[in-house]
């Protein structure tokens, strides 16, 4: 499938990958957005203290997860070019969810 379609199976809940020896065990997953309060001890407040209970808005966005050795990694994606037209997108089966149902 194309990224177009990768996209719309992200936003009904599912988790993609591009079919290629590169993406094995990462995939990405769309984080919902969120408000929250700024706490001075999590990383945030922490990076900046000024900020220690102000409202935050958390804007949704496309998080690459790794799962290696147990342990689960996401970080902020951006697409390639190559990413981005790229025709062979899958759904990751439902086993693969470790990373999104953990929360992390």
């Amino acid at each position: 499938m194309d990224f177009g379609e990768a996209l719309h199976a992200l936003k009904n809940g599912k988790l993609v990958r591009r079919d290629a020896t590169a993406w094995d065990g990462t995939w990405l997953v769309l984080i919902p957005g969120s408000q929250f309060t700024i706490a001075a001890d999590r990383p945030l407040g922490l990076a900046a203290p000024h900020l220690a209970g102000d409202g935050a808005t958390y804007r949704p966005h496309l998080d690459l997860c790794t799962f290696c050795g147990g342990e689960a990694t996401l970080g902020p994606w951006s697409g390639t070019d190559a990413d981005l037209l790229a025709e062979d997108w899958i759904v990751m089966p439902d086993v693969s969810r470790t990373c999104a149902e953990r929360g992390e």
